[in-house]
Protein backbone atom coordinates (compact mmCIF):
# COMPACT_ATOMS: atom_id res chain seq x y z
CA UNK A 1 0.00 0.00 0.00
CA UNK A 2 1.54 3.62 -0.83
CA UNK A 3 1.23 6.67 0.47
CA UNK A 4 -1.38 8.25 -1.26
CA UNK A 5 -3.90 4.49 -0.33
CA UNK A 6 -2.92 4.77 3.31
CA UNK A 7 -3.80 8.66 3.47
CA UNK A 8 -7.31 7.84 1.65
CA UNK A 9 -7.48 5.09 4.16
CA UNK A 10 -6.88 7.61 7.28
CA UNK A 11 -9.21 10.03 6.20
CA UNK A 12 -12.56 7.52 5.60
CA UNK A 13 -11.58 6.11 8.58
CA UNK A 14 -10.36 8.50 11.56
CA UNK A 15 -13.94 10.19 12.34
CA UNK A 16 -15.50 7.13 12.76
CA UNK A 17 -12.50 5.49 14.74
CA UNK A 18 -12.40 9.18 17.23
CA UNK A 19 -16.19 8.16 17.78
CA UNK A 20 -16.20 4.85 18.66
CA UNK A 21 -12.56 4.33 20.92
CA UNK A 22 -11.44 7.11 23.09
CA UNK A 23 -8.28 5.69 24.07
CA UNK A 24 -7.14 6.43 20.31
CA UNK A 25 -9.50 10.01 20.42
CA UNK A 26 -7.17 10.90 24.07
CA UNK A 27 -4.00 9.73 22.37
CA UNK A 28 -4.64 11.95 19.05
CA UNK A 29 -5.52 15.62 20.98
CA UNK A 30 -2.64 15.03 23.08
CA UNK A 31 -0.39 14.55 20.10
CA UNK A 32 -1.99 17.83 18.98
CA UNK A 33 -2.49 19.75 21.94
CA UNK A 34 0.73 22.27 21.00
CA UNK A 35 -1.00 23.11 17.32
CA UNK A 36 -3.94 25.11 19.67
CA UNK A 37 -5.45 26.05 22.52
CA UNK A 38 -7.64 24.39 24.70
CA UNK A 39 -10.88 25.17 26.11
CA UNK A 40 -10.45 27.01 29.16
CA UNK A 41 -7.81 28.97 27.30
CA UNK A 42 -10.28 29.21 24.97
CA UNK A 43 -12.69 30.58 26.94
CA UNK A 44 -10.28 32.86 28.89
CA UNK A 45 -9.15 34.33 25.92
CA UNK A 46 -13.12 34.94 24.64
CA UNK A 47 -13.89 36.53 28.32
CA UNK A 48 -10.80 38.77 27.96
CA UNK A 49 -11.63 39.97 24.81
CA UNK A 50 -15.46 40.90 25.65
CA UNK A 51 -14.15 42.53 28.42
CA UNK A 52 -11.74 44.76 25.98
CA UNK A 53 -15.04 45.24 23.98
CA UNK A 54 -17.09 46.35 27.15
CA UNK A 55 -14.30 48.78 27.78
CA UNK A 56 -14.53 49.94 23.97
CA UNK A 57 -17.61 50.36 23.72
CA UNK A 58 -18.21 52.31 27.14
CA UNK A 59 -15.43 54.44 25.73
CA UNK A 60 -17.32 54.84 22.52
CA UNK A 61 -20.54 55.84 24.58
CA UNK A 62 -18.76 58.38 26.13
CA UNK A 63 -17.15 59.65 23.36
CA UNK A 64 -20.97 59.71 21.57
CA UNK A 65 -22.10 61.52 24.52
CA UNK A 66 -19.84 64.07 24.28
CA UNK A 67 -19.84 64.58 21.22
CA UNK A 68 -23.67 64.50 21.03
CA UNK A 69 -23.45 67.40 23.57
CA UNK A 70 -21.17 69.30 21.72
CA UNK A 71 -23.73 68.84 18.87
CA UNK A 72 -26.59 70.12 21.00
CA UNK A 73 -24.52 73.50 22.18
CA UNK A 74 -23.06 73.83 18.36
CA UNK A 75 -26.53 73.33 17.21
CA UNK A 76 -28.09 75.72 20.11
CA UNK A 77 -25.11 78.13 18.60
CA UNK A 78 -26.05 78.00 15.17
CA UNK A 79 -29.83 78.53 15.95
CA UNK A 80 -28.89 81.56 17.55
CA UNK A 81 -27.11 82.70 15.32
CA UNK A 82 -29.36 81.50 12.46
CA UNK A 83 -31.87 83.63 14.67
CA UNK A 84 -29.85 86.97 14.77
CA UNK A 85 -28.85 86.78 11.07
CA UNK A 86 -32.87 85.84 10.37
CA UNK A 87 -33.65 89.14 12.75
CA UNK A 88 -30.73 91.44 10.97
CA UNK A 89 -31.96 89.79 7.41
CA UNK A 90 -35.92 90.50 8.32
CA UNK A 91 -35.17 94.04 9.18
CA UNK A 92 -32.57 94.67 6.05
CA UNK A 93 -35.42 93.11 3.55
CA UNK A 94 -38.49 95.46 5.83
CA UNK A 95 -36.23 98.49 5.31
CA UNK A 96 -35.05 97.73 1.62
CA UNK A 97 -38.59 97.16 0.89
CA UNK A 98 -40.06 99.82 2.70
CA UNK A 99 -37.08 101.80 0.14
CA UNK A 100 -38.42 99.91 -2.66
CA UNK A 101 -41.91 101.16 -1.56
CA UNK A 102 -41.16 104.19 -1.27
CA UNK A 103 -39.59 104.58 -5.08
CA UNK A 104 -42.20 102.93 -6.48
CA UNK A 105 -45.40 105.21 -5.22
CA UNK A 106 -42.46 107.92 -6.29
CA UNK A 107 -41.92 106.45 -9.84
CA UNK A 108 -45.63 105.55 -10.38
CA UNK A 109 -46.41 109.57 -9.29
CA UNK A 110 -44.11 110.21 -12.27
CA UNK A 111 -45.17 107.73 -14.39
CA UNK A 112 -49.16 108.92 -14.01
CA UNK A 113 -48.02 112.64 -14.16
CA UNK A 114 -45.68 112.02 -17.70
CA UNK A 115 -49.05 109.33 -19.12
CA UNK A 116 -51.58 112.21 -18.12
CA UNK A 117 -49.48 114.82 -19.70
CA UNK A 118 -49.25 112.85 -22.57
CA UNK A 119 -52.82 111.78 -22.89
CA UNK A 120 -53.56 115.07 -22.50
CA UNK A 121 -51.08 115.37 -26.03
CA UNK A 122 -52.69 112.43 -27.57
CA UNK A 123 -56.22 114.04 -26.51
CA UNK A 124 -55.30 117.32 -28.35
CA UNK A 125 -53.77 115.92 -31.12
CA UNK A 126 -56.89 113.20 -31.30
CA UNK A 127 -59.51 116.30 -31.41
CA UNK A 128 -57.05 118.40 -33.54
CA UNK A 129 -56.84 115.48 -36.21
CA UNK A 130 -60.34 114.44 -35.84
CA UNK A 131 -61.68 117.92 -36.29
CA UNK A 132 -59.26 117.87 -39.30
CA UNK A 133 -60.89 115.08 -40.67
CA UNK A 134 -64.47 116.02 -40.50
CA UNK A 135 -63.45 119.27 -41.92
CA UNK A 136 -61.92 117.51 -44.94
CA UNK A 137 -65.11 115.08 -44.50
CA UNK A 138 -67.40 118.39 -44.88
CA UNK A 139 -65.45 119.83 -47.46
CA UNK A 140 -65.33 116.40 -49.85
CA UNK A 141 -68.95 116.12 -48.91
CA UNK A 142 -70.26 119.37 -50.03
CA UNK A 143 -68.16 118.90 -53.15
CA UNK A 144 -69.56 115.92 -53.63
CA UNK A 145 -73.15 117.34 -52.90
CA UNK A 146 -72.18 120.44 -55.00
CA UNK A 147 -70.82 117.52 -58.01
CA UNK A 148 -73.87 115.65 -58.00
CA UNK A 149 -75.95 118.96 -58.06
CA UNK A 150 -74.38 119.87 -60.93
CA UNK A 151 -74.33 116.31 -62.78
CA UNK A 152 -78.49 116.21 -61.67
CA UNK A 153 -78.10 120.10 -62.91
CA UNK A 154 -76.68 118.81 -66.19
CA UNK A 155 -78.59 115.53 -66.57
CA UNK A 156 -81.78 117.49 -65.95
CA UNK A 157 -80.57 120.26 -68.38
CA UNK A 158 -79.45 117.53 -71.12
CA UNK A 159 -82.98 115.82 -70.08
CA UNK A 160 -84.92 118.90 -70.57
CA UNK A 161 -83.08 119.59 -73.67
CA UNK A 162 -83.80 116.33 -75.15
CA UNK A 163 -87.66 116.54 -74.37
CA UNK A 164 -87.81 120.01 -75.90
CA UNK A 165 -86.45 118.62 -78.62
CA UNK A 166 -88.79 115.97 -78.70
CA UNK A 167 -91.56 118.02 -78.13
CA UNK A 168 -90.27 120.42 -81.15
CA UNK A 169 -90.07 117.47 -83.12
CA UNK A 170 -93.73 116.45 -82.26
CA UNK A 171 -94.22 120.39 -82.83
CA UNK A 172 -92.97 119.79 -86.00
CA UNK A 173 -94.71 116.96 -87.13
CA UNK A 174 -97.78 118.99 -85.71
CA UNK A 175 -97.16 121.30 -87.85
CA UNK A 176 -96.75 119.37 -90.94
CA UNK A 177 -100.32 117.87 -89.68
CA UNK A 178 -101.66 121.38 -89.19
CA UNK A 179 -100.93 122.45 -92.77
CA UNK A 180 -102.06 119.65 -94.62
CA UNK A 181 -105.51 119.47 -92.59
CA UNK A 182 -104.89 116.12 -90.02
CA UNK A 183 -104.48 118.75 -86.84
CA UNK A 184 -105.88 122.23 -86.21
CA UNK A 185 -104.11 125.23 -86.34
CA UNK A 186 -105.54 126.47 -82.97
CA UNK A 187 -104.38 123.01 -81.36
CA UNK A 188 -100.92 124.16 -82.91
CA UNK A 189 -100.46 127.44 -81.55
CA UNK A 190 -101.85 126.23 -78.57
CA UNK A 191 -99.03 124.67 -78.68
CA UNK A 192 -96.78 127.41 -79.03
CA UNK A 193 -98.42 129.84 -76.81
CA UNK A 194 -98.01 126.98 -73.80
CA UNK A 195 -94.30 126.70 -74.49
CA UNK A 196 -93.81 130.57 -74.33
CA UNK A 197 -96.10 130.69 -71.08
CA UNK A 198 -93.52 128.08 -69.56
CA UNK A 199 -90.04 129.17 -70.73
CA UNK A 200 -91.03 132.78 -69.67
CA UNK A 201 -93.69 132.65 -66.93
CA UNK A 202 -96.08 135.16 -69.24
CA UNK A 203 -99.82 134.89 -70.69
CA UNK A 204 -100.45 134.46 -74.39
CA UNK A 205 -103.38 136.62 -74.72
CA UNK A 206 -104.91 135.89 -78.02
CA UNK A 207 -106.79 138.49 -79.35
CA UNK A 208 -109.70 139.44 -81.61
CA UNK A 209 -110.67 142.80 -83.25
CA UNK A 210 -113.02 143.43 -86.05
CA UNK A 211 -111.46 145.87 -88.41
CA UNK A 212 -114.23 147.32 -90.11
CA UNK A 213 -112.39 150.41 -92.41
CA UNK A 214 -110.61 146.90 -94.27
CA UNK A 215 -107.11 147.89 -94.01
CA UNK A 216 -105.53 144.24 -92.95
CA UNK A 217 -107.58 142.53 -95.79
CA UNK A 218 -108.72 144.96 -97.78
CA UNK A 219 -112.22 144.62 -96.62
CA UNK A 220 -114.07 144.47 -92.97
CA UNK A 221 -112.80 141.38 -91.34
CA UNK A 222 -112.09 140.02 -88.16
CA UNK A 223 -108.29 140.46 -87.17
CA UNK A 224 -106.76 137.68 -84.70
CA UNK A 225 -103.34 138.66 -82.85
CA UNK A 226 -101.54 136.50 -80.02
CA UNK A 227 -99.96 139.31 -77.39
CA UNK A 228 -97.63 139.15 -75.01
CA UNK A 229 -97.94 141.86 -71.93
CA UNK A 230 -95.07 142.11 -69.16
CA UNK A 231 -94.19 145.15 -67.25
CA UNK A 232 -94.15 147.98 -69.50
CA UNK A 233 -93.44 145.70 -72.83
CA UNK A 234 -96.06 145.20 -75.45
CA UNK A 235 -95.00 141.89 -78.25
CA UNK A 236 -97.33 140.70 -80.84
CA UNK A 237 -97.09 137.23 -81.94
CA UNK A 238 -97.78 135.18 -84.84
CA UNK A 239 -98.12 131.58 -84.17
CA UNK A 240 -98.60 129.20 -87.04
CA UNK A 241 -97.35 125.90 -88.76
CA UNK A 242 -96.27 127.43 -91.54
CA UNK A 243 -95.75 130.64 -93.11
CA UNK A 244 -95.35 132.19 -96.35
CA UNK A 245 -94.41 135.29 -98.07
CA UNK A 246 -98.19 136.85 -98.00
CA UNK A 247 -99.14 135.75 -94.50
CA UNK A 248 -95.24 137.68 -93.36
CA UNK A 249 -97.08 140.77 -95.06
CA UNK A 250 -100.30 140.00 -93.38
CA UNK A 251 -98.98 140.04 -89.59
CA UNK A 252 -96.91 143.17 -90.20
CA UNK A 253 -100.10 144.82 -91.27
CA UNK A 254 -102.37 143.04 -87.92
CA UNK A 255 -99.58 144.33 -85.78
CA UNK A 256 -99.68 148.02 -87.29
CA UNK A 257 -103.55 147.59 -87.54
CA UNK A 258 -103.73 146.90 -83.45
CA UNK A 259 -100.64 149.84 -83.03
CA UNK A 260 -103.06 152.27 -84.37
CA UNK A 261 -106.14 150.94 -82.47
CA UNK A 262 -104.79 150.88 -79.23
CA UNK A 263 -102.30 154.24 -79.67
CA UNK A 264 -99.14 152.04 -78.78
CA UNK A 265 -96.07 151.06 -80.12
CA UNK A 266 -94.82 147.14 -79.99
CA UNK A 267 -91.56 146.78 -78.90
CA UNK A 268 -91.16 143.73 -80.50
CA UNK A 269 -93.06 141.79 -83.23
CA UNK A 270 -92.32 137.89 -83.29
CA UNK A 271 -93.32 134.65 -86.23
CA UNK A 272 -92.66 131.61 -84.53
CA UNK A 273 -93.59 128.69 -86.70
CA UNK A 274 -91.08 125.26 -87.69
CA UNK A 275 -92.03 126.47 -91.54
CA UNK A 276 -91.25 129.50 -93.00
CA UNK A 277 -90.47 129.85 -96.53
CA UNK A 278 -87.30 131.11 -97.33
CA UNK A 279 -88.70 134.65 -98.86
CA UNK A 280 -90.80 135.35 -96.18
CA UNK A 281 -87.07 135.44 -93.99
CA UNK A 282 -86.19 138.24 -96.31
CA UNK A 283 -89.75 140.05 -96.06
CA UNK A 284 -89.52 139.62 -91.69
CA UNK A 285 -86.03 141.33 -91.97
CA UNK A 286 -86.78 144.24 -94.22
CA UNK A 287 -89.84 144.61 -92.05
CA UNK A 288 -87.49 144.12 -88.46
CA UNK A 289 -89.69 140.51 -87.03
CA UNK A 290 -88.00 138.31 -85.05
CA UNK A 291 -88.53 134.82 -86.73
CA UNK A 292 -88.16 131.21 -84.72
CA UNK A 293 -88.80 127.95 -85.73
CA UNK A 294 -89.95 127.12 -82.04
CA UNK A 295 -91.36 128.68 -78.76
CA UNK A 296 -88.22 127.29 -77.24
CA UNK A 297 -85.58 129.26 -79.11
CA UNK A 298 -87.34 132.31 -78.31
CA UNK A 299 -84.82 134.80 -76.84
CA UNK A 300 -85.29 136.38 -73.11
CA UNK A 301 -88.23 139.55 -73.49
Amino acid sequence: MDANQLKELIAKELPRLLREDPILRTYILDLTRESYADKKETDDRFTALLERLDRKEEEYNRRWTQMQQRWEETQREWNAKWEETLREWNAKWEATQREWNARWEATQREWNAKWQETLGEWNAKWEATQREWNAKWEATQREWNAKWEENQRNFDKVHQEIMAQAKKFDRAIGALGARWGLRSEKAFRDALAGILEDHFGVQVLHVKEFDESGEVFGRPEQVELDIIVQDSLLIICELKSSVSTADMYTFERKARFYEKRHNRKADRLLVISPMIDARAEEVARALGIKTYADSSEVEEF
